[in-house]
C-alpha cells in the first residue's frame, strides 16, 4: 500500500512512452492513465508552440494526446493556476490533473484556500524546479554564451549548478549558473532567489534529482505528498501502467544534497537584491523603492498578470476606491502600491508575473518577495524545524 512520504524511482510499463518522455515517461504515463482511467476530464500542461522558447498551455482530453506535452521547458515562465481560475473557472465543474512548477503549486494551494480553485477537481503532479528563463534573453543567450544556434537546441537542463544544453546533433554544451547569471542572463530573477524547487504541496513531487544507478536517466523520483497523490500512484501501480522500486538511499542523500544546493543559491541572490534589506521593516520598503515606482504608468499589467488576483471589481480603481484613486494621476500616489501590497502580498507566490509585464521595468517581484520574507519572518517561520506553520502558501504545506 502507498502512503504519503512514500519515495520511489518510477518508470513507465510502456516502452514508447519511456522512450519518447523525460527520465523514463512515469508522469506522461500518469497523466494518460488519469484520462483514460476518466479519473479526470482533462490535462492541463505546458507545450511549445513556434519554438522551444514560446511555451503555451494545453488542455488535453484525449490520452492519446499526452505524449505532446512530454519534456520540461526552462523556457515557460508561465503561471498554470491563472489559466485554471481564468479560463476553466477555477475546475468547478471539471476534473483535471495540473503539471505544476513550485510557484505554480503555491499559487493553487492560495486560491483552494480563497475558494476559488476546487481542490476535490485538482490533482497536481508536481515538477522539480531549478528555475525557468526568459526566452528572449534565453535565445541570446544560446548564441553569445553557447555559440550554437538557438533554433538547434532541443533539450536544456539545470543540474549540479550548470545549465546544460543539448543539441539537434547530440551534442552537449554546459556552463555554471553563476557565470551566466553574473552577466545577466541565465534565470529569471525571481527564480534566482526562490528557496522551493521541490514542490511537497503538490500531490506528487516528481524530477530527476536523486535517480543513480541502473536507471540513471531512466527512471523519475517521485515523492508522495498527499492522500490523493497516494491514491493516484497505487491505482496506477495496479493497473500496471507504472513500475516503481525503492530508491537507492544514497539517492535520496543526493536529491536532499541538490536541493540544498539549490537553497544556497537562492540565499545569495536574496543576499544581492536584499543587500541593505537586513533592518528595514516591512511597510518601509516601499519608501525604499519610489524611485522605481515613480515609473508606474497605472496600466495595471501587474494585477491583470497576478494569478493570486480575483476580484471582479477592483479596489484599485478610481470608480471604486477613495479620493486619491480617482485623480488619474500618473505616477499614481504611493497609496496605490500599499494598497496592492496589503491585498496580495501575504499570498506572494515569487512567480515573477508581474514584473514580466511590467512595461515601466519596476523590480515588482523582488519587492513583494522581500515583503513576503519579513512577513513570513515576523511570524516567527525558522527554516528546518519541520513544525513551522507559516501564515503563507509560499513554504509546503503541512509539511
Amino acid at each position: 500500500m502507498i502512503n504519503t512520504n512514500d519515495m520511489f524511482y518510477a518508470k513507465s510499463s510502456d516502452a514508447e512512452i519511456a522512450e519518447a518522455g523525460e527520465y523514463g515517461g512515469a508522469v506522461t504515463t500518469l497523466l494518460k492513465f488519469l484520462l483514460k482511467e476518466g479519473i479526470v476530464d482533462a490535462v492541463l500542461a505546458v507545450d511549445s508552440s513556434a519554438d522551444l522558447y514560446d511555451a503555451v498551455p494545453i488542455l488535453i482530453e484525449d490520452p492519446e494526446d499526452v505524449v505532446k506535452a512530454a519534456g520540461s521547458l526552462h523556457f515557460g515562465t508561465l503561471n498554470l493556476a491563472k489559466v485554471v481560475t481564468r479560463y476553466l473557472d477555477g475546475a468547478q465543474d471539471m476534473k483535471i490533473a495540473v503539471t505544476v512548477k513550485p510557484c505554480d503549486a503555491m499559487t493553487m494551494v492560495e486560491l483552494m484556500k480563497r475558494e476559488k480553485v476546487n481542490a476535490d477537481n485538482v490533482i497536481m503532479v508536481g515538477l522539480n524546479c531549478g528555475g525557468t528563463m526568459p526566452p528572449v534573453k534565453g535565445r541570446q543567450m544560446m548564441e553569445e554564451f553557447y555559440e550554437v544556434d538557438p533554433d538547434s537546441v532541443v533539450k536544456e537542463e539545470i543540474a549540479k549548478g550548470k545549465l546544460i544544453v543539448e543539441t539537434a546533433d547530440g551534442t552537449e554544451k554546459e556552463i555554471p549558473i553563476d557565470e551566466l547569471e553574473d552577466e545577466g542572463f541565465g534565470r529569471r530573477t525571481n527564480c534566482r532567489r526562490c528557496e522551493i524547487n521541490i514542490p511537497t504541496m503538490a500531490d506528487l513531487a516528481c524530477g530527476n534529482w536523486g535517480v543513480i544507478g541502473p536507471l540513471a536517466g531512466k527512471a523519475t523520483f517521485i515523492e508522495v505528498c498527499s492522500p490523493k497523490g497516494a491514491e493516484v500512484l497505487e491505482k496506477a501501480k495496479k493497473a500496471g501502467v507504472i513500475d516503481l522500486e525503492d530508491p537507492i538511499p544514497k539517492g535520496i542523500e543526493i536529491r536532499e544534497k541538490i536541493d540544498g544546493a539549490m537553497v544556497k543559491l537562492a540565499d545569495k541572490w536574496q543576499g544581492n537584491d536584499w543587500e541593505d534589506a537586513a533592518g528595514r521593516e516591512i511597510f518601509s520598503v516601499l519608501t525604499e523603492y519610489m524611485d522605481d515606482f515613480s515609473r508606474c504608468l497605472k496600466c495595471y499589467g501587474c494585477r491583470e498578470a497576478c494569478p493570486i488576483c480575483y476580484c471582479e471589481d477592483c479596489c484599485l480603481e478610481a470608480n471604486n476606491g477613495p479620493d486619491w484613486l480617482s485623480k488619474g494621476e500618473i505616477p499614481p500616489s504611493p497609496m496605490f502600491h500599499l494598497e496592492r501590497m496589503l491585498h496580495m502580498v501575504e499570498s506572494c507566490t515569487n512567480c515573477g508575473q508581474c514584473e514580466e509585464v511590467c512595461p515601466g521595468e519596476i523590480p515588482l517581484a523582488q519587492i513583494w518577495h522581500e515583503v513576503n520574507t519579513k512577513l513570513k519572518n515576523t511570524f516567527g517561520y525558522v527554516k528546518g524545524t519541520g513544525d513551522e506553520k507559516p501564515p503563507i502558501a509560499y513554504f509546503p504545506v503541512g509539511k
